[in-house]
């Protein structure tokens, strides 16, 4: 249930009405818009009558939220949510409302030289996040699994050469006390319903990217992300990566209607990943700028040095000058779309 509030209503007001509603039970969520105050019902409103709470003197407007998420609804939350990441300098870096956030580097990280060396060059051509995998889901367990701690202690020295905040997986609930210095937590689509870990991040005070599974539909997508922000957690970045189809010319397909009805019928940020979405990395460029004009807030970019010798996913790995070549372009789209890259 949202309730719009009337404009110029007094802070203590609504404070007051705050109050007098979550002694009935229900948790209200405040989002304050620029010309409109709206607050959002979570929990069992059935005993609340829309008819008297229409009759209050602060009340505009009374509507029923008939999706099942609520946080993750646009109703209840108008404005793009943006999520700030601080990095040293006392600098942030941004996605989401007009902030473009570009992730890049390798599926794995695979040694010292390998990852720093990267993590240097996609900062200079301009991304504003490190990605990289130090524990990877396979789907052969005789597959390269990462590095883990070892992994986790590389990625942490080139975020501290490089300043970028870095973006890698977890996989399970007892490997949260190794990201306690990770800047962005993924979720990726093997654990999308994991609703035991998204109850965990939920606890967490990191911004968390939920990648689309790729068999979930749109509202499972919302609703996974519903879990995360139920326990009190707001800054999700949600990723579209690829659903699987009938197709099997690209690794999965890119699902770019995603972007718009995501951006409809939530506030929370879209990023792509091509990488995943394709497999293939000549595609990544194409797919990237196709993404960034169906209105995504970022992308997540698979690069490395070397393709043809990566233990992970090297099909589908762009390489840094492939990269250099995208960021130009990107620019341009990024102008196009009024946003800050």
């Amino acid at each position: 249930m949202i309730i719009a509030i009337k404009p110029g209503t007094a802070q203590e007001d609504i404070k007051n009405f705050t109050a007098l509603l979550e002694r009935r039970g229900v948790k209200v969520h405040y989002s304050a818009g620029t010309s409109q105050t709206v607050l959002g019902l979570v929990g069992d409103t059935t005993g609340i009558s829309e008819e008297s709470l229409q009759a209050h003197h602060l009340v505009e407007k009374v509507v029923r939220v008939q999706e099942p998420y609520k946080r993750a609804n646009r109703a209840f939350h108008p404005l793009d949510t943006r999520i700030d990441i601080p990095v040293a300098g006392g600098q942030v870096r941004s996605i989401g409302a007009g902030s473009l956030g570009i992730m890049a580097g390798p599926c794995s990280v695979e040694t010292r030289e390998q990852i720093v060396g990267i993590a240097n060059s996609v900062k200079q051509s301009g991304a504003t996040f490190l990605r990289g995998g130090a524990f990877k889901p396979r789907s052969s367990p005789y597959s390269f699994q990462g590095l883990g701690c070892e992994g986790m202690d590389l990625l942490l020295e080139a975020k501290k050469e490089t300043g970028l905040p870095i973006v890698t997986e977890l996989m399970a609930i007892h490997q949260l006390e190794l990201f306690d210095e990770v800047d962005i937590v993924q979720v990726g689509a093997r654990n999308m319903q994991n609703f035991t870990l998204l109850k965990e991040l939920g606890r967490c005070h990191k911004p968390i990217l939920l990648k689309r599974g790729y068999a979930c539909t749109i509202t499972e997508l919302l609703m996974a992300a519903e879990y995360i922000m139920a326990g009190g957690n707001d800054q999700i970045i949600l990723c579209e990566r690829g659903i699987r189809s009938f197709d099997n010319f690209t690794r999965n397909t890119l699902d770019l209607s995603a972007i718009p009805a995501l951006k409809r019928k939530s506030h929370l940020p879209v990023i792509v990943d091509p990488s995943h979405a394709t497999g293939l990395a000549w595609m990544v460029p194409t797919m990237a700028k196709a993404a960034i004009a169906a209105g995504a807030d970022g992308l997540i970019i698979e690069v490395h040095n070397n393709p043809e010798e990566a233990l992970c996913d090297g099909e589908q790995s762009i390489t840094p000058d492939a990269f250099d070549s995208l960021m130009t372009v990107l620019r341009k789209y990024a102008a196009l779309e009024e946003k800050i890259i």
